[in-house]
Formats: structure tokens, C-alpha cells, sequence
């Protein structure tokens, strides 16, 4: 057998124990309040913070108003179909009204043609 003695679970617990209190007074120890190095440090994390939330917002910002550039652009484009809309139907009635007054046009002239044949045989007839 060997010359040392097995600790016991009891044992071994409060050595346990007693480390953790330990790592956490050394810890405690390392971050005092008064140690001008963990001050720096934290003024540190607090600038990186800052400055992350900082860039957080602009990109909010930058978004916002590229989404609102999007929705007036989508409000131009909308505005430009129903104007181009309007233009079409105003020319489909000018086309149309042009296209009446043409075939007015073309059937007077017609009736003109016709009536000089008439004229001119009742005149040879005569």
C-alpha cells in the first residue's frame, strides 16, 4: 500500500469550496475599483460599446431612409403609369375622333365623286 491516505469525500468538497473562494477573492482582487488598469479597460469596452451601438443606429437610420426613398420612387412610378394611362386613353380618343373625322371626310368626298358621275349623266342624257 502506498503511504498516503485517500481524502475523503467531505474533504474534498471543502477543498473544493475553499478554492473557488479563493479564484474568486483573487478575482475581486484584480478588479478593484481603485486598480487604474481595469478602469482603463472598462472605459475601453464601454467606448467599443458605445461606438458599435453608434454604428447600429446609423445603419437604422440609413435603412429607414433608403426604404423611404423606395416607397417615393414606387409612389413616382405609380403617379407615371396612371398619367401615362390617362395619355393613352386621351390619345386613343383623338385616334378615334381623327379616324371619324377622316372617314366623314372620305364618305363626303365619295358623295361629291358620285354625285358629279350623276350630274354628268343627266347631263348627257339631256
Amino acid at each position: 500500500m502506498s503511504g498516503f491516505k485517500d481524502p475523503g469525500y467531505l474533504e474534498r468538497k471543502s477543498a473544493a469550496t475553499d478554492a473557488r473562494k479563493a479564484a474568486l477573492e483573487k478575482f475581486r482582487a484584480g478588479t478593484a475599483a481603485n486598480d487604474p488598469a481595469a478602469a482603463e479597460r472598462q472605459a475601453a469596452r464601454e467606448a467599443v460599446r458605445t461606438a458599435r451601438d453608434t454604428r447600429a443606429a446609423e445603419r437604422k437610420v440609413a435603412k429607414a431612409a433608403r426604404e423611404i426613398e423606395l416607397a417615393q420612387e414606387v409612389v413616382r412610378a405609380r403617379e407615371l403609369a396612371e398619367q401615362a394611362a390617362i395619355d393613352a386613353v386621351a390619345q386613343a380618343k383623338r385616334d378615334a375622333a381623327e379616324r371619324v373625322e377622316r372617314d366623314a371626310a372620305e364618305a363626303i368626298e365619295r358623295k361629291a365623286v358620285r354625285d358629279a358621275r350623276y350630274a354628268a349623266r343627266k347631263a348627257r342624257k339631256k
